[in-house]
This record gives structure tokens, sequence and C-alpha cells, in this order.
């Protein structure tokens, strides 16, 4: 054990580009990095890198110890490097940045025989990468940002097939829906056979690394893991802090004016834009409703700059100016973390991506889900099942949630005094502390597997 205390290993971090991969990644890293048992780096494009510097304050000592390396990939004509990412990129654009992604694993071959690293923790989108590291004699281990639940079903559905039910009735979505999400990815990657989803299982070296805490997706960690012969470890929630921004104290003022729970938050994420008709929708139903409301309204890069022409565009004529007591618009990115934990928020309407649930559940805020894609569904499901959340019924033959559900879900949550509306509140608020109180212990079994590993490999 004193080659343990004494010995510091070279950890580099591989996520996918998209936002919440990156900072969850860079999350696990500066906690990592306080054990003094490894020395992080992370890898990623240059636009993502910026993004990391420009968030990182000059207090964060964890933060500025994490080397930063940069991945290069071709520049395209209709992809240049400033769009190296997924966030703010328009939707029919992000095959093209999956497949020129493909392109880099020659300059992450490089990174590896310069940092020469101890152990690699690699992404989904990049199956040719635990096959780089272990030509070269790298452990490597899979860190899947989008925890167990899915990943279950998903191995449930590859090697059970449908003929045997998944065990946990509450998760469940059309195979042809599941078969074709993961065929839309699989065809964009390298290296990528039918089973790329548990390839990248199968390569990681003894455990896999589960952003989610034990107390949430337990019975789906141990299904997945008998499923895959990997030890599921989970990693605690991974929050990250938001950063100082100066345009923060007028949205925090807003909010300091309304009363408790009284407020909900409405938010797609960094990279799930609205159609016209959803944010039409969406509009009419907080003009049924009568709650307070702090909406977030995104749009790609080269149309953030007209975000207010484009909004008074799109929603209902004069919704601005009629609902401005009671509600915010607000375009382009906003501190989620400190609203999701401010008092009068009372409720998230959510597409459910795998940080916004984490985070409701932290800050101990109840959802009303209405997922958009890939797991947000099967995430969706899984807050139903918790008791902290409701899905919303889509409106399939339109494509949109209709302004009437979207309001009767609000309703149940913020308005009506009923049983549902204090089980839901009492739930998510004990489902917070729960979590806080764990993710030490969990953050402790993380750093124990990934020394283990090091301290085997070097012997």
């Amino acid at each position: 054990m004193e080659r343990e205390k004494q010995e510091s290993f070279k950890v580099l971090m591989f996520p996918w580009l998209g936002h919440g991969h990156i900072f969850t990644y860079l999350e696990l890293a500066k906690r990592l990095s306080k054990t003094h048992h490894f020395t992080m780096h992370l890898c990623s494009t240059a636009v993502n890198l910026d993004s990391i510097k420009s968030s990182i304050s000059p207090e964060d000592a964890a933060a500025a110890s994490v080397e930063l390396v940069e991945l290069h990939m071709p520049s395209l004509p209709h992809l240049p490097p400033h769009l190296h990412s997924p966030r703010n990129l328009p939707s029919h654009l992000i095959p093209t940045l999956m497949k020129t992604f493909q392109e880099s694993s020659s300059s992450f071959s490089d990174i590896m025989d310069s940092l020469k690293p101890d152990l690699v923790l690699f992404d989904v989108y990049q199956p040719w990468a635990p096959k780089i590291a272990s030509s070269k004699g790298v452990p490597c281990v899979h860190f899947s940002t989008p925890g167990a639940t899915v990943l279950s079903y998903l191995h449930h559905l590859y090697t059970v097939g449908s003929s045997a039910s998944f065990p946990f009735p509450a998760i469940s979505q059309p195979d042809e829906y599941v078969l074709r999400q993961v065929a839309l990815v699989a065809e964009n990657l390298k290296d990528a056979d039918d089973d790329f989803l548990f390839g990248n299982l199968t390569r990681s070296t003894d455990i896999v690394l589960s952003r989610s805490s034990r107390h949430v997706e337990k019975k789906y960690a141990d299904y997945l893991s008998a499923l895959s012969k990997k030890e599921i470890v989970c990693t605690g929630p991974l929050i990250v802090a938001d950063p100082n921004r100066h345009e923060d104290i007028e949205i925090m003022k807003w909010l300091n004016g309304k009363n408790l729970d009284s407020t909900i938050y409405i938010s797609f994420g960094s990279e799930c834009f609205l159609s016209k008709k959803q944010i039409a929708e969406i509009a009419k139903g907080l003009q049924l409703c009568d709650v307070n409301f702090l909406w977030v309204i995104r749009y790609p890069a080269e149309e953030a700059g007209t975000g207010i022409r484009l909004i008074e565009e799109e929603l209902p004529a004069g919704f601005l100016e009629t609902m401005k007591d009671r509600g915010l618009v607000v375009t382009g990115w906003a501190p989620q973390k400190k609203i999701l934990g401010h008092p009068s928020i009372g409720g998230f309407v959510s597409h459910c991506g795998r940080s916004s649930m984490t985070e409701s559940m932290y800050f101990g805020v109840p959802v009303i889900a209405t997922p958009m894609k890939v797991d947000q569904p099967f995430n969706a499901q899984l807050m139903a099942e918790l008791g902290v959340g409701l899905v919303v019924e889509k409106d399939h033959e339109n494509g949109v949630y209709a302004g009437e559900e979207v309001a009767n879900a609000i309703n149940k949550v913020m308005v009506e005094k009923n049983a549902l509306y204090e089980g839901l509140r009492s739930r998510a608020r004990r489902l917070s502390e729960t979590l806080r109180e764990k993710e030490e212990e969990e953050l402790n079994e993380v750093a124990e597997q990934l020394l283990k590993i090091c301290v085997k490999n070097k012997k």
C-alpha cells in the first residue's frame, strides 16, 4: 500500500463532444484530482476546451489542476472548428459532426503516445478509443453518462431479445424506436459493429462507471452487471457548479421576488431546439395556467443573435406583454443549477436529458417530463417510477406536446393541493437528501476501483 500512497497515476479522460458529456467528465476529473492518487487530463476539441476555460473561476483549484489536451478534428467548409461541438449546432449537422469526430482517431493515438497515460476513461461514441488504448497496453474504463437504466434496457433487447420481457415493467419503449435510435448512431461511427454499445462494456477493464447513484438505479445497475459480466460502479450525481456570470443577476433578482414553490422552470437543455409549433403549444399551456414561469428558449448558433425577433414571431401575439408580471422568457444560456436550487422553483418542465434529470433530483424539484429523443423517454419513465415526476402525453400525430396537456401537468404539480402534489414534493426532497448523503461515499468507491486497476496494470 505504500506504493499506492506515493505514486500518482496519469488518467486521460476522453468524452464525446456534447456539453453534458464534457462537463460531467470534467467534474469527475476535478473530484478524482483531489484524492492525490491521480493527475487528470481531459481531451477535447478547441471550442470545447475554450468553453471549459471560460467556465473555470480563479478559486477553482481542482479545475485548474486538470490539464486540457486538444484533439484535432478535420475542418470542413460547413463544419468549421467553432462548430466542433453539438452545443449550438443545428440538428441536421449532428451526423456530420459524429462522422468527422471519427476522423480524430489518429490525433487521439498521437496524444496517447505523447502523454503515456496509465488509464483512459472513454465515452460511448468512440469504440475505436479503447482499441487504441489496448494496443498500447493501457487499461481503459467506459464511463457511461446516460446511467444504468437505459443501458440495461438496451442490453436486454440485444442479448435476451423481445421474446422475454424486460424484468422492470415501468421502463418500456417500442422496439422499433429503440433499434432505430441505435442504428442512427451506429451508422455514423467508425469501428462500430452491431453491438457497439456493448462492445464498449466488453472492452472496459474490470468495471464500468455509470453517472448515477445506486439508491436511484440499483436494480438496473445490478441487471446490467449480470448481463455484461462487469461490475457497475456508480459515480454519484456529479453536479457541476454554474459559473458566475453578470447576466445571472437579473434572473436571480426576478426569482427573488417570487413566493416559495410558486414558479415553474422550463428548459430543454443546451442541445435541444424546439420547433415553432412546440414553442406555440408550450405558450398556450402557460396561458391556460395561473403560475409564475421562467422559460429558457434556445436557438442554434447562427440564429442566436436574432433570438428576440424569433421569439416575438413564434409566441402568440402579445404573449410577452400580457405575461410579463408572472413570466420571464430568457434566450441563450441560463444558470440552471442556481435556478433549480432557488426556493421559488416548484417544478421543472424538462426534456429529461441526463444532466437535467440528475440536477432535478439533486435539488429536489419535481419534473414535468416532455422527452424528445434518444434516452430521454427512458429517463422520463424512471422519474415517474421514482415518484418524483409526471410524464406528459405526446400528440404523436402532430409530433408535439399539446398546450392543454402541458397545462394539465403543470396544474397537477403546481396548483392542485392534493395527495399527488404533496407526494411529489416530499419524495423529491427525500431523494435530494439521500443523493447528497451518498455522493462522497460513491466517489470514494470510484477512486478506489480505478486505483486498483492502475496498480494492477503497473505491476
